[in-house]
């Protein structure tokens, strides 16, 4: 009886461990699909502060021109 007792617990055991481990049989989503072609050119601008160049959509635009961000815009007072 002592036996039965303890194969039953190491299958109950087994059978947990193996369910948690497998995965479901659900399919994996699906990847999107790639871009047809290529991105259109996106418009670039420099900071007037520092000189670097970034796309217009991210740029600051203050007064004076365009700015890659607040503390240039700050230090050139617009």
């Amino acid at each position: 009886m002592k036996y039965l007792l303890v194969l039953l617990v190491v299958l109950v055991a087994f059978w947990v461990w193996r369910n948690n481990r497998i995965p479901r049989d659900t399919p994996p989503p699906a990847a999107p699909p790639p871009p047809s072609g290529p991105l259109p050119p996106v418009a670039m601008v420099e900071c007037r502060h520092c000189g670097m160049h970034l796309p217009e959509g991210e740029a600051l635009v203050g007064r004076r021109g365009h700015y890659c961000c607040e503390e240039h815009r700050r230090l050139q007072g617009d």
